[in-house]
């Protein structure tokens, strides 16, 4: 059977493809679920839409993906925390602490599940951060860890 998915589907494709699937699998899983809908010439018409729409976005998407890229790439971010004698942190600094320090320093977005830190921060010092943001598209920063 062939249909248009109205979403993106595992293993079959994304929003506004066309595919060729089994007649069980349309009929019990896909069209009741409304991640798809059966495909007819005006279907496909729409499907063409769909793609075009998505290829746009993916590329404003990727714009802004770079932008942010370059700004965290030029700026170093700063966290004070709590810290003991000899630098040693009461606690950690987390991927959540790195997102939102982000934000108030730079004003730009990143999810702190895109952030990689390669150990955990509980010591005072500078660390390299790497924020995968998009695609291909990841960003390399440096964070400074300093004593409140």
């Amino acid at each position: 059977m062939k249909i248009v998915l109205r979403t993106d589907v595992n293993g079959l494709g994304k929003r506004g493809d066309i595919a060729n699937v089994a007649d069980g699998y349309a009929r019990n899983f896909l069209l009741p679920k409304g991640k798809a809908f059966l495909a007819t010439p005006g279907a496909e018409a729409q499907a063409e839409t769909m793609r075009r729409a998505r290829s746009l976005r993916a590329a404003a998407d990727r714009a802004d993906a770079i932008k942010i890229a370059d700004t965290l790439a030029s700026s170093s971010i700063t966290i004070k925390a709590k810290a003991g004698r000899g630098g040693k942190l009461f606690g950690s600094v987390s991927t959540s602490d790195i997102s939102d320090a982000i934000t108030r320093q730079t004003g730009a977005m990143v999810d702190r599940r895109n952030l990689t830190v390669s150990e955990p921060i509980k010591q005072l010092g500078s660390f390299s951060v790497t924020a995968h943001l998009i695609g291909d598209v990841d960003a390399a920063f440096l964070l400074n860890v300093v004593a409140q």
